[in-house]
């Protein structure tokens, strides 16, 4: 049997960039090569898209963008060619693809922007789809769509400008402290802050401004964070739950890939019942938000008990220490099952 095509994209224009190097070597690592053979399309800092042949161990090691590897090419939004435009020195050169898995963590990527392009190719796309990425990144946005399905979500306010400093005082005021400041669009804990008191307040909102045009300021929960890794179309597949464990401060940008103070790992502390209630929980936002393919979601469970929703990572890490493939790990699939499972909802439908 012919093997099916899957562009796997990787890097962007994104503060994530290193991290998606990261799981894309994994996920090419882990794909079933006699189903499949993977068209690496690497996406620079800059934004330069590239089609790159060489070794994916060069991706890891962030060295895979050199002329000896790559020739530049873009994905054509003609239905026609279904598939990636290589230029090469004398002409250039169609690749059809049968499905497209983005590798793209964050703005740029993970955000819809290269879903709707794939979609406009009439591509099907390895994950969720325009709309879903769209709303998941939108903390607020998301936020509004779990609630209205009966999920409670924390209390929050956003400020499109930093202008009116007593206003933004104000407001905070309501929530009370400690709170938490964080750019609406942006992924891995990039440009928030946890703030205690007022005096701290408009430099965090400054700080979170750099990364985003919109900014939340939420209610600080008490409790710990839980999370949900979620697989499927109509039928979900959710891993076993876990907690992150954390001494001080927040989960933020160090914490998550270079762990000091936290943990992660499959929870001991929540009872079958209670795992039972955060996985439905999970399934119902995953549905709500329109979520397809795979997805993370990040929740909080409080002391009394209750459950409140965080966020969803359409593009959750993807390496063989992340968060997501560890909890489906936990429920017996191997990293190749969830990889080639995630394409076959792509391809299938």
């Amino acid at each position: 049997m012919e093997k099916l095509k899957v562009a796997v994209l990787f890097g962007g224009c994104s503060h994530e960039y290193s991290i998606s190097l990261k799981s894309a070597y994994s996920v090419i690592s882990h794909m079933d090569a006699e189903k499949y053979e993977p068209v690496m399309l690497g996406v620079t800092r800059e934004g330069e898209w590239l089609r790159f042949s060489g070794a994916p161990q060069k991706i890891l090691d962030d060295v895979w963008n050199n002329p000896s590897d790559c020739v530049r090419a873009i994905i054509s939004p003609d239905r026609l060619v279904h598939g990636v435009l290589v230029f090469e020195k004398d002409r250039i050169r169609a690749i059809r693809i049968d499905a497209a898995m983005p590798v793209l963590h964050g703005r740029n990527g993970e955000d819809g922007t290269v879903q709707g392009l794939l979609e406009l190719a009439g591509i099907p796309v390895v994950g969720c789809k325009t709309l879903a990425s769209a709303l998941c990144m939108d903390k607020n946005k998301a936020h509004k769509v779990a609630e209205a399905s009966g999920v409670r979500v924390a209390r929050s306010f956003t400020l499109q400008n930093a202008n009116d400093k007593a206003a933004i005082l104000e407001q905070a005021e309501r929530l009370g402290y400690p709170l938490f400041v964080k750019p609406v669009k942006s992924g891995s804990s990039y440009g928030i802050t946890k703030v205690t008191r007022k005096s701290g307040l408009y430099a965090a909102v400054k700080l979170a401004f750099d990364y985003d045009d919109e900014v939340i300021v939420e209610e600080n929960i008490d409790g710990f964070e839980v999370g949900c890794a979620v697989l499927g179309n109509d039928f979900l597949i959710v891993g076993d739950v876990d907690e992150v464990e954390l001494k001080d401060g927040f989960l933020d940008f160090d914490e998550k890939y270079t762990p000091k103070t936290s943990s992660t790992r499959i929870s001991t502390r929540i009872c079958g019942r209670k795992a039972g209630e955060i996985k439905e929980t999970a399934k119902a936002i995953y549905r709500a938000l329109g979520c397809a393919g795979f997805a993370r979601v990040d929740m909080f469970l409080t002391p009394s008990g209750e459950i409140v929703f965080s966020e969803v990572n359409t593009i959750p890490g993807f390496t063989a220490h992340s968060r997501y493939p560890n909890m489906l790990k936990a429920i017996g699939m191997t990293f190749g099952q969830i990889v080639n499972e995630a394409i076959s909802l792509a391809v299938n439908g």
